[in-house]
């Protein structure tokens, strides 16, 4: 099973909005939020509320794709999110997310006995390829027991 299918099983929002995982992978998670008119906002693109879920379910997947292998000794824990709105979005929209430091120097301090964060940057564009929004998720390796 798939990292996109796993979450769209396991977390009722993802299904709510019929968010679709393009890719997933340690680098780079890819998710696209079809045009839905029950999601729109007062002017007709997608409600604001449905894009930072987009854009907060890239992060996790991008953070499941990277350390996925560390959740038998700890668990991901979004900290902080913070998203700027930055032109009219309509029609579908995309969130691209990508870590903000590498796999390995997070990892690193977990094998310290450390609970590490990490920002995760999000953009999110449309058909056209302008941004309309940017996010920041800031997220931990929380230590098991």
């Amino acid at each position: 099973m798939s990292i996109g299918e796993m979450l769209a099983a396991t977390v009722p929002m993802v299904r709510t909005l019929n968010l679709e995982y393009l890719e997933t992978t340690p680098e780079r998670a890819v998710l696209s939020l079809p045009d839905q008119g029950e999601f729109h906002n007062h002017i007709g693109g997608p409600h604001a509320g449905a894009m930072f879920t987009l854009a907060e379910s890239a992060s996790g997947a991008i953070v499941l794709a990277a350390f996925g292998d560390q959740l038998s000794r700890a668990v991901p824990l979004a900290v902080s999110a913070e998203i700027a709105y930055k032109k009219v979005a309509l029609g579908p929209v995309r969130a691209t997310a990508t870590l903000g430091r590498p796999i390995a120097e997070v990892v690193a301090e977990l094998d310290e006995g450390k609970r590490p964060e990490f920002p995760v940057a999000v953009a999110i564009t449309r058909e056209d390829g302008a941004v309309t929004g940017e996010m920041t998720v800031v997220w931990t390796l929380r230590p098991n027991g």
